[in-house]
């Protein structure tokens, strides 16, 4: 399981203006390619590597060009940006500073419908891709679910998404598919099964797993245990297990757990002093940007007969007037 924070950016570059295209379509040294990408990435000759058809990139002069690995059920998936004669790429992000830097991510994680914890309209969304038999998301949950949400209660959301890894964990599909059930009742009654299921992980197997989730159900006053039974039958509780996954497939996620905290991604064990900065960073950067934006848009007159700002006295200011978002 990966255990790294992404803090920094591989590479930034600001743009300006119409994306701008190569004059035609480059005949690139594709064997040359793969076997520089395959040197990069340490992928050896097990690995099936393709190299996507390039696309226009932002930059003048390069191609985008998305490389794939894949050996059995598991791929990986790089973008690189390479020049027309095939002699240079880089690799990493093309970044307009206007926007968020991770607005691609903001754009893709649609939480409507999803469990839900904490502030609504709080300075840091959290949004968790988790798997209930992953051993690594039953110790994160902890750490995220109390530590972390106790540590600032005015200021996070956290937004809980399904996405089981089937293929080695055979229980996890339908415990996302009843946690779900769940769900559809009662909120705070499925952040109750997401702790009792963590806790009780090493209990659980593909067999035992309904009857011990509906004797869970038994125990809470806001579910009814009928519809419980009936729901992990019907199609709509996989169907958003379904749209979940499809979710984070489309962010290219290949581990869990998985944080996306104000879109910053975070992959596998993070310990609660290193979750504490990036939230801390992130509350501070979202006042910085406020006063950015009330300082960019407020300006002062000078209206007859009011005293101006330099000169005005104690409890005396001058009025100001509001204008359109500055350049």
């Amino acid at each position: 399981m990966i255990k790294r924070i992404w803090l920094g950016m591989a590479l930034a570059i600001a743009v300006f203006g119409q994306t701008v295209a190569p004059p035609a379509v480059p005949n690139l040294d594709r064997p040359a390619l793969e076997v520089y990408f395959r040197h990069l990435l340490m992928w050896p000759a097990s690995v099936e590597v393709t190299l996507a058809n390039p696309t226009p990139s932002p930059m003048p002069g390069y191609y985008q060009m998305k490389v794939k690995g894949s050996l059995g059920p598991s791929s990986q998936e790089v973008l690189f940006y390479v020049s027309a004669d095939s002699q240079t790429v880089i690799r990493g992000e093309i970044l307009d500073v206007k926007k968020n830097p991770f607005q691609a991510e903001i754009d893709l994680l649609k939480t409507d419908n999803q469990p839900f914890l904490g502030t609504p309209g709080g300075a840091v969304t959290i949004v968790e891709f988790a798997d209930f038999q992953c051993p690594y998301c039953k110790v994160e949950a902890g750490v995220v679910r109390n530590q972390l949400m106790a540590a600032f209660p005015n200021d996070l959301q956290l937004f809980y998404m399904d996405y089981p890894l089937a293929s080695i964990h055979p229980f996890a599909r339908g415990a996302a598919v009843l946690g779900r059930c769940i769900y559809s009742q009662n909120n705070s009654s499925f952040w109750s099964f997401h702790d009792w299921i963590f806790e009780h992980q090493s209990e659980i197997t593909p067999e035992n797993l309904k009857d011990k989730v509906l004797d869970f159900a038994k125990g809470d006053k806001n579910l009814d245990l009928g519809k419980v039974s009936a729901c992990a039958v019907a199609p709509e509780p996989r169907a958003e297990v379904d749209r979940s996954m499809a979710i984070g497939d489309s962010l290219h996620l290949d581990s869990t757990p998985t944080f996306f905290i104000n879109g910053r991604r975070l992959v596998g064990s993070i310990a609660l002093e290193n979750l504490k900065m990036v939230v801390e960073h992130e509350i501070a950067y979202a006042k910085s940007a406020k006063k950015a934006a009330a300082d960019c848009c407020s300006v002062q007159l000078a209206i007859p007969g009011m005293t101006p700002p330099s000169a005005a006295g104690p409890g005396m200011a001058a009025p100001t007037a509001k204008t359109g978002d500055s350049k």
